[in-house]
């Protein structure tokens, strides 16, 4: 069975790298803010320049365009030029699919339990 032997450190045989598994860490990082997630969702859908994607996710244009440097930095977008203007677009279609499969899931549970309170939110830029 898969997994169950012990490999180097420790760890079992097909378990990704520690080295991985930090990567992994840093893209969902990036991703656990709405901000974020929000631009990530929208260029999966189509190409956009920073004010397009301010008007859309109801964004000032400073703060989309820190959002789009820090995608940028993490290799989940990219930008090219158009004449003057700078069109962002995912870097990486995996991540567009891994976004939509996540946002999916949850609106059909959403739409399951329509009649179950939503569970209590937790307080934003405390950690907790």
């Amino acid at each position: 069975m898969v997994g169950t032997t012990a490999g180097p450190a420790g760890g079992h045989d097909g378990d990704p790298s520690p080295e991985l598994l930090t990567e992994a860490a840093a893209a969902f990082g990036m991703l656990a803010s709405t901000a974020r997630l929000h631009i990530v969702w929208a260029l999966a859908e189509g190409e956009s320049d920073v004010s397009g994607l301010a008007e859309r996710v109801g964004g000032t244009l400073p703060a989309v365009s820190q959002h789009l440097a820090k995608l940028k930095l993490a290799g989940l977008v990219r930008s090219r030029r158009e004449g003057r203007r700078v069109v962002y677009l995912v870097d990486d279609p995996d991540v567009v699919t891994v976004v939509r499969l996540m946002v999916g899931q949850l609106a059909d549970r959403t739409a399951g339990r329509s009649a179950v309170p939503p569970a209590p939110r937790r307080a934003h830029g405390l950690g907790i």
